[in-house]
């Protein structure tokens, strides 16, 4: 009887633990239910594309950076670029962000920008994440959540960590839910930057 009481604490704590492991869920007060309402769970991994004939209209996201600089993704048109929201605690960020700041670097020249959205950090812990893995590009504060409204216009964000990529007419063309690989996310980009190459 004893081992048969202990068991909903131990299926409770392996379930709460995988929930950890998969993503950090959403940065707001909803529950699991929430996300599973929405038809998938968070941070599962999934990655979803979308043909240019599907795409939405534009997305408009201003906002101001943890150094007090505004961002303007509207300015970036003709630009292909990658949208991440993010947290300092999130252990899933973590795992994320070399693979992020790398291709930051690598892919400027070819006209690609990536933008981090945060709506939970103050500026010191922002600041000290991006010290820690030497993110080369701004992340904007959202503590009103107006830069999730507006992909939530789009598409589905309530994972966090989620990637974004935007065609260079602003529209989503792709996103992944959880931590995103580097692979993965340079194959995202590499085919957003050749639409319209072979024209």
């Amino acid at each position: 009887m004893r081992g048969l009481r202990g068991r909903p604490a131990i299926v409770g704590a392996l379930v709460a633990g995988l929930l950890l492991v998969a993503g950090c869920g959403s940065d707001d007060a909803q529950g699991p239910t929430d996300v599973v309402d929405q038809g998938y769970q968070s941070g599962d991994g999934s990655t979803r594309t979308w043909v240019e004939a599907e795409r939405s209209e534009p997305v408009e996201i201003i906002g101001t950076d943890f150094e007090g600089s505004q961002q303007d993704v509207t300015a970036w048109r003709g630009d292909v670029v990658v949208l991440n929201t993010w947290y300092a605690a999130c252990p899933p960020c973590r795992a994320e962000a070399p693979d992020l700041a790398a291709l930051a670097t690598d892919y400027a020249a070819q006209g690609v920008r990536v933008l981090g959205i945060n709506g939970t950090d103050d500026a010191g812990a922002a600041q000290a994440f991006q010290r820690t893995f030497e993110v080369p590009y701004p992340s904007i504060a959202d503590g009103d959540r107006s830069a999730i409204a507006a992909l939530q216009g789009a598409v589905p964000v309530q994972a966090v960590p989620t990637t974004v990529v935007l065609d260079r007419d602003g529209r989503v063309a792709a996103r992944v839910l959880g931590a995103v690989e580097g692979s993965t996310l340079r194959g995202l980009v590499d085919d957003v930057l050749a639409e319209g190459q072979g024209a």
